[in-house]
């Protein structure tokens, strides 16, 4: 896990070397799309790898729109489809190195919405660190 960047917001912050385009809107378009992370959640934290587990777990996914974004996180690399070839025929789906590489971003937004949106995370609405939540991360 990476360590928290020290970064004077005050000063601009501005790329040493010319961009053709803003990494943050390259890495959104898949990645801003609704109903995204939360399949890499499924996937990648929780270890959900059926279809019809990662609809029980994410109320108000849709079969359309979880197979849609299925669709989008494999053609885009991040996740990678594997068939068995029994009777019925298993599909999982896994994590690729890409998909990996995305997970310290959910972990950042879980750390967020834990100390910032305490209220509607936890029953007891007190803000928690990243550390009481999940010991077994070192950050």
């Amino acid at each position: 896990m990476q360590k928290a960047l020290k970064i004077d917001f005050e000063t601009p912050v501005l790329p040493s070397v010319s961009m053709k385009n803003c990494p943050i809107e390259s890495s959104l378009g898949v990645l801003g799309r609704k109903w995204t992370l939360l399949v890499l959640r499924n996937i990648g934290f929780l270890k959900i790898e059926r279809f019809n587990q990662m609809l029980r777990v994410t109320p108000g996914l849709t079969p359309r729109v979880l197979s849609m974004r299925l669709d989008e996180l494999e053609k885009s690399g991040y996740i990678k489809r594997t068939e068995e070839h029994k009777s019925p025929k298993i599909v999982r789906w896994m994590l690729t190195p890409k998909g990996k590489d995305a997970l310290p971003i959910l972990i950042s937004i879980i750390e967020f919405g834990s100390r910032w949106y305490a209220d509607k995370v936890f029953e007891d609405k007190k803000p928690r660190s990243l550390k009481e939540l999940f010991p077994q991360i070192a950050r």
